[in-house]
């Protein structure tokens, strides 16, 4: 039997770079894959989604040439070509962490991967071959997660379809509805909607990207209606009748009932973790609600068993799984670390505007009792903004009024997605609202904006 310190199960962004981190540190590890390597984030979800929104960011620039004083005929999107791309970017992508495996020493064990007790592994190949494995410093279930299916909308492939299908689907529909206005839904309703598809998007709670501060929630809602899509709050898909040509949508509404009809349905509903058939009931792992139960350091109720990423508790997001990865191996390795922040976490949203937010919104600080400092600066007064033409949006920042301590941010706008990070690094360094509005911002930038509505919280700002 072959015998590593550390076996990981799952090569997604959790899993792999768990692996890297501890053949890092001199333990000698494997990796089961029975899939692409890099996981659903890298082949299906994370990189080809951003390649094509950027093929739809750079249809859009196109199709409002003149508004830059540039004259631009015959525009249109090659659907096929897109899609190609897409699915070129991932698989380079792919490669790169092949790469990084080899580069690092690390086994990688193609087949389905099943723990056992005593810390080991069972892989099954595709042809039904199995062999055990063994890990005398742990197991690292990192298996993720899957698109959600609910009774009332089953996913055909073909007319009801998931994420994975929305990647790939072999022509553009004319119509589609979108079930869920979370990250993945409005990302999608972005694309089609600029391919030239017509965009419906059903939403059950009051508001799209419902996580978010509830007027970034509005502002998007109002701009993706200026884009041409119809969004559709407190409303629920009771039943799609798939029968004939087509899809017949029902929709419930406060208005009452709403037969949409479309080509295609996304679902896009969340996720369900990956837990069946990777061995948890025969080695005794605890489990509640569909995730793993884990301490501070991922370690599970059966000792030597760890598991990260979508399979526990916390943002299902990629560089958390990461962050969680790497916390776990160095934990195991003897190393003195910290437990991972949940309460500064990023989130973000890669439609155009693009939507990003850290640590509490307006309302949660108000609920949890803080007087709050609210800062606002919007993009329509922003030089770049301007010359850039992206003048939708804005950065809202929260403060506690006592201390001056900075609880959450929250953009919508061109390229706020890079802007997060600075506030995520200005809360983990306890940096106060007076000490953002003495940060010097280069001009014209976009990140002025930070400090415009830091400085906003405090009646000190500038060009508004």
């Amino acid at each position: 039997m072959m015998t590593y310190d550390i076996i990981v199960i799952g090569s997604g962004p959790g899993g792999y770079v768990a692996a890297i981190r501890a053949s890092q540190l001199g333990l000698k590890t494997a990796v089961v894959e029975k899939a692409e390597i890099g996981g659903i984030c890298l082949n299906w979800g994370c990189i080809p989604t951003k390649a094509l929104l950027k093929s739809a960011n750079v249809f859009e620039y196109i199709s409002h040439a003149e508004d830059y004083g540039i004259e631009v005929k015959g525009s249109t999107p090659n659907f096929d070509n897109i899609v190609k791309r897409s699915r070129g970017v991932a698989d380079k992508m792919s490669k790169g962490v092949q790469f990084l495996m080899k580069k690092n020493k690390i086994d990688v064990l193609k087949g389905t991967g099943k723990a056992k007790p005593g810390k080991k592994v069972v892989v099954t190949d595709d042809n039904g071959e199995s062999k055990e494995y063994s890990a005398s410093k742990g197991v690292v279930f990192a298996t993720g997660a899957r698109s959600r299916q609910l009774p009332n909308l089953p996913q055909d492939g073909k007319k009801i379809i998931g994420y994975r299908e929305a990647l790939v689907l072999d022509k553009l529909p004319k119509k589609m509805v979108v079930v869920g206005s979370g990250a993945i839904g409005v990302e999608f309703a972005y694309f089609y909607n600029t391919m030239g598809v017509e965009v419906t998007v059903v939403e059950y709670l009051p508001t799209i990207v419902p996580v978010e501060d509830e007027e970034v929630s509005k502002q998007l809602e109002r701009s993706f209606k200026k884009q041409g899509m119809k969004i559709m709050t407190n409303s629920s898909v009771e039943s799609v009748d798939t029968s004939g040509k087509g899809c017949k949508v029902k929709v419930n509404t406060k208005k009452g009932e709403e037969i949409i009809e479309c080509d295609i349905v996304l679902s896009a509903v969340g996720i369900e973790t990956n837990l069946e058939g990777i061995g948890l009931e025969e080695v005794g792992v605890a489990t509640d609600k569909g995730k793993v139960l884990v301490n501070e350091y991922y370690q599970t109720n059966i000792p030597g068993y760890y598991a990260i990423g979508d399979i526990v508790s916390g943002p299902a997001l990629a560089h958390v799984a990461s962050a969680e990865g790497i916390i776990c191996v160095e934990k195991i390795a003897g190393m003195n670390v910290e437990g991972l922040d949940y309460g500064n976490i990023p989130g973000c949203t890669y439609c155009s505007p693009e939507v990003a937010s850290v640590g509490m919104t307006e309302q949660q600080a108000k609920d949890a009792g803080y007087e709050v400092k609210v800062g606002k600066f919007p993009f329509s007064a922003s030089g770049k903004a301007s010359a850039a033409g992206a003048n939708d949006g804005f950065v809202k920042l929260i403060f506690d009024a006592k201390y001056g301590e900075l609880l959450g941010g929250h953009m919508i706008g061109m390229n706020v997605t890079e802007m997060i990070a600075e506030i995520v690094a200005v809360r983990k360094l306890e940096t106060t609202g007076h000490e953002l509005i003495k940060t010097v911002h280069p001009h014209p930038t976009l990140s002025e904006a930070v400090m415009e509505a830091a400085a906003a919280a405090y009646d000190e700002v500038i060009h508004l």
